[in-house]
């Protein structure tokens, strides 16, 4: 599913137009995009949280020339599942 796609979904279970449809979801989205970025977690009951883990700097291999590089510290988006998403999943 894209994004077009889950408008379209968002706007028929709300009853709602495309276009207020989307412009919930384009602030659901920024909103937890600024959050993160803040170092918070954003919790959903039922659905799950995202959050902000940091990856250290490791020595990794470059596959074509098999040289050894230094891959840089991060910060990554995680996603973990709540319950009752991964009951509806099995």
């Amino acid at each position: 599913m894209n994004k077009t796609e889950l408008i379209d979904k968002i706007a028929e279970a709300a009853g709602i137009s495309k276009v207020a449809a989307k412009k919930a979801l384009d602030a659901t989205t920024d909103s937890i995009k600024e959050a993160l970025k803040e170092g918070d977690k954003v919790q959903l009951i039922g659905f799950g949280t995202f959050s902000v883990s940091e990856r250290s700097a490791r020595e990794g291999i470059n596959p074509l020339t098999k040289e050894k590089i230094q891959i840089a510290a991060k910060k990554v988006a995680k996603f973990k599942a709540g319950a009752e998403l991964a009951d509806a999943l099995n």
